[in-house]
């Protein structure tokens, strides 16, 4: 069997894989919702959903550093990695390994595609075309919803000590523009560091979103940027609903509409 993964390299495979390494928190729990929880053998200590994989299964390190001789030992069929979260290091480390297959996420029909390629490889077609179905359901049902809400403008941080955004060719932006949040950093590539002295009181978003990854912003992290500007409006927000890309999809719909409501 002869598959494409997203960065159109050639990934050979003799048999539907059995024994599965997850180097990716929200493909790990894409694997489970189509039914392979059985078949997965390691993870990283950051495949957190769900919460029981991290006693049942073995974990061989970070999405960035990775216990090579681990992953060996599980002798798998295949390992999941993704661009973004995965070094080219760890790409060339796991080849040597077994067939690889990569992810590369921008937008929902990345992620929907990603769903559907794992169902053909894994010959779990139905469960992946229900996951696809559910995702559209509620993604029609949100742009309903969304249809006659304001444009904000906002400023999406994902990182602190040095303060770093999210920005254009990332799949957070992606999710911001589909919520009818205008980005002030979508002129900028990916994740750059910013001032926020400059955003305060220059740039002047609507609102400022705090992700709870991969840095866990908190209240006292809110605090210290209300400080900045009484007219700041910050909100700590769930960051696996804007940048998870699996089967998390599902649920973030609706996260985003109770976000909306209470911002008002």
């Amino acid at each position: 069997m002869v598959f494409k993964d997203q960065l159109n390299r050639t990934i050979n495979l003799v048999n539907t894989p059995k024994r599965i390494v997850s180097l990716v928190p929200s493909q790990t729990e894409l694997l489970v919702d189509l039914g392979l929880e059985s078949n997965i053998l390691g993870i990283t200590k950051f495949c957190v959903h769900p919460s029981h994989l991290l006693k049942s299964k073995t974990i061989v390190g970070g999405t960035k550093q990775v216990h090579v001789e681990k992953v060996k030992a599980l002798n798998p069929d295949i390992i999941l990695c993704n661009k973004e979260e995965n070094s080219l290091e760890i790409l060339q480390q796991m080849e040597q390994i077994a067939p690889v297959h990569m992810s590369d996420i921008y937008t929902l029909d990345d992620g929907l595609d990603l769903i559907k390629v794992y169902g053909e490889i894994f010959d779990c077609k139905n469960n992946a075309t229900d996951i696809v179905s559910q995702i559209k359901i509620q993604l029609e049902s949100f742009k309903t919803y969304i249809a006659n809400k304001p444009e904000l403008k906002v400023a999406y941080f994902i990182w602190k000590t040095p303060w770093m955004v999210a920005a254009k060719h990332t799949f957070i932006n992606h999710l911001l523009e589909i919520n009818k949040f205008k980005n002030v950093y979508g002129h900028l590539e990916r994740y750059p560091e910013i001032d926020i002295n400059i955003m305060s009181s220059q740039i002047k978003p609507d609102l400022v979103l705090l992700s709870s990854e991969p840095f866990p912003f908190k209240e006292k992290h809110k605090e210290e940027l209300e400080l900045l500007s009484s007219n700041l409006k910050v909100v700590l927000v769930d960051g696996e609903y804007f940048s998870w890309y699996g089967s998390r999809l599902i649920e973030a719909f609706n996260y985003f509409k109770t976000l909306r409501l209470n911002l008002y």
